[in-house]
């Protein structure tokens, strides 16, 4: 049996001689459950893994394979983001965290008796999102300086910014997520630097575009592997501050020109479980940056 994310839904899929039956069945938060079944239901858990919501497609997909070829129970939440990730590792409750930002000092700090041990998987980079009637109108890049602006209400119109009259709501990225903290550094040369705002937040990647694609005058922050797969949504290019334009694309991503690129991150404590070693392993084994590749993200090798 697989328990998997849909939306705010999960689907419950029963396999049995080859008959599938598909349920949905409404679940709150975001825990996602692989077990082997039927006589798996009481089976030890091996790994628990919680964190960012870019890295988890790619952590997903690799404990369905340990799932099948070995019949491993895993549990994979997305609870938190990048912070609750760290934090879970550093209290002891996840074997592995997710990430999408470095380990800052503060986190060794909170967790000094803690050895922590990340491991990059891939790079993504942080795309500035609007919804399509924005990009239409003209808005097509952006600035630090117009960014800071927008973020910190001194321009509520995006005609100000050469679009349509048309009200700006800025779905922030809320507080933990490491989507955010890219965007921080790059508008403000550093999370501490950014202002407190009073904004409607977004917590997954999945809830971001979806928000941001359906109201018209909206922008955010939002993971480059997603924005390609919603044609309702446009990554606005960079201008940097010497007036140089670099749109969002992989190969710039790759190249690190793009001012909003990071590394992805799995995290554990010193001296992790085997089972753990090896699934971190396959992670970094060609078919696990495979899975990299196949989720829009670049492979580090």
């Amino acid at each position: 049996m697989i328990f998997f994310k849909q939306k705010d839904q999960y689907s419950l899929i029963f396999i049995n001689n080859g008959f599938v039956l598909n349920r949905q069945i409404l679940i709150l938060g975001c825990l996602i459950f692989i077990m082997a079944v039927p006589a798996g239901w009481a089976e030890e858990v091996k790994i628990r893994i919680q964190g960012s919501t870019t890295v988890n497609p790619v952590v997903t997909e690799a404990a369905e394979h340990f799932h099948q070829t070995r019949g491993w129970t895993v549990l994979v939440d997305t609870q938190g983001g990048s912070s609750g990730g760290i934090s879970a590792v550093g209290e002891g409750l996840a074997d592995i965290g997710m990430s999408s930002k470095p380990l800052s000092e503060q986190d060794r700090q909170r967790y000094a008796t803690v050895n922590f041990q990340p491991v990059s998987i891939g790079i993504d980079g942080v795309a500035i999102i609007v919804s399509e009637p924005v990009y239409l109108s003209g808005v097509t890049q952006i600035s630090r300086a117009q960014m800071q602006a927008l973020y910190e209400k001194r321009i509520t119109n995006w005609q100000d910014l050469g679009g349509d009259r048309r009200r700006v709501v800025f779905y922030n990225k809320e507080p933990g997520r490491g989507t955010w903290e890219v965007f921080a550094n790059w508008a403000y040369d550093g999370a501490k630097n950014a202002p407190l705002v009073n904004h409607p937040e977004v917590g997954s990647n999945e809830e971001t575009r979806n928000k941001v694609g359906h109201h018209p005058g909206a922008i955010s922050q939002l993971s480059y592997a997603w924005t390609e797969s919603s044609s309702k949504i446009r990554a606005l290019d960079i201008m940097t501050d010497e007036g140089e334009v670099i749109p969002a694309t992989l190969e710039n991503i790759q190249s690190g020109v793009y001012p909003l690129a990071r590394q992805l991150y799995v995290i554990t404590a010193d001296n992790p479980r085997p089972e753990v070693r090896e699934f971190i392993e396959y992670l970094l084994s060609q078919d696990g940056q495979r899975l990299v590749s196949k989720h829009g993200y670049l492979p580090i090798h």
